[in-house]
């Protein structure tokens, strides 16, 4: 059976379409930068969850950050980029957590990395872990 999901960020709407399978850790997986979850104990750690994207720039969102550059200040088409990658690379670290048969990712981090001229990498990374 497949089911729908809305994801509203700001002024984008995103429907995603998945087995509720596959929908089932969006509601329960629990996330977190720290090593632990408030009364919560890890029964066991099954190993490191990733997600990535990568992301290129596009000749619209340049020639706007051009004219931005001109006069100074954020670069909002590139936060916007960065910010969307940075969802993408967590739900993808979910969905490996989930395959893991994890109920949480611990010690959550973010790095990135330029993979070739106007392109880059956003990885999330963590610790897979069931909970008691």
């Amino acid at each position: 059976m497949i089911h729908s999901i809305e994801l509203k960020i700001g002024h984008v709407c995103l429907k995603l379409f998945a087995a509720s399978v596959e929908l089932a850790y969006l509601d329960t997986m629990i996330i977190t930068n720290t090593e632990n979850v408030p009364s919560k104990e890890i029964s066991e750690i099954l190993g490191v969850a990733r997600g990535s994207t990568v992301r290129a720039r596009n000749i619209g969102r340049d020639f706007f950050a051009g004219l931005k550059n001109i006069v100074g200040g954020e670069i909002e088409e590139y936060t916007k980029l960065q910010a969307q990658a940075r969802e993408q690379a967590i739900q993808r670290m979910m969905a490996d957590a989930s395959d893991l048969g994890a109920d949480a990712v611990v010690n959550v981090r973010f790095t990135t990395s330029m993979i070739m001229q106007g392109a880059s990498e956003i990885l999330a990374y963590g610790t897979a872990v069931r909970l008691r």
